[in-house]
């Protein structure tokens, strides 16, 4: 850990901020296993926020891993760091008054919850909505778009979550999307009402 070091606060306010930009931060985090589709909902949502002209950003699990998180892996302890690293990425959007949309399997509860508690630490503390984006195991591998199921069922693919490593639902999450029942805009549309319902967002 990093010493002699001092935290340098800035000479705008965080509610200053806010009203200058006419928003507030908060950081959506879509959970859920391969090929669930969160991804999609992600990009979506993103589209959606900004065609209403509001501040949003996409942070992508595969593409994190091509610059901040590249030196990481897949085993559990990279998986960890992994999710610390964006946890504490999706906080500072949310400071800057971004709505920070996060599309990661975490499949951790207590990554999800360490990410939780960043924003919830924070004074005044940051929105963090959990988002379990729920689909069942055989209607993800039945999509299975990039083929990873099927190298994961022939032992291709170590630490693969739900085949050989685990994934932990979340016991209570804001929201709760099946996406085996609702499609890709009735899933867009359930995360913003919940987020006008919260006034994060004009309705």
């Amino acid at each position: 850990m990093a010493t002699n070091i001092t935290f340098h606060p800035g000479a705008v306010t965080e509610d200053e901020r806010n009203q200058l930009l006419n928003q507030k931060g908060a950081t959506i985090w879509l959970t859920g296993l391969s090929a669930s589709g969160k991804s999609t909902i992600a990009t979506a949502l993103e589209q959606h926020l900004l065609h209403k002209k509001l501040h949003a950003y996409r942070l992508d699990g595969d593409n994190i891993r091509f610059g901040l998180n590249k030196d990481l892996g897949f085993d559990q302890a990279s998986r960890v760091e992994n999710i610390r690293r964006i946890g504490e990425v999706s906080l500072l959007f949310s400071l800057s008054s971004t709505i920070a949309i996060t599309a990661f399997i975490s499949p951790y509860i207590s990554d999800r919850e360490l990410a939780r508690s960043l924003h919830e630490k924070h004074s005044p503390a940051i929105p963090f909505i959990e988002v379990y984006v729920d689909a069942p195991l055989d209607v993800v591998e039945s999509r299975d778009p990039k083929g990873l199921y099927k190298k994961a069922r022939a032992g291709e693919i170590k630490d693969f979550t739900g085949i050989s490593a685990p994934y932990e639902a979340p016991v209570k999450p804001e929201i709760h999307i099946r996406t085996d029942q609702v499609d890709v805009a009735g899933a867009v549309e359930i995360i913003v009402k919940y987020l006008e319902e919260q006034s994060l967002i004009p309705a």
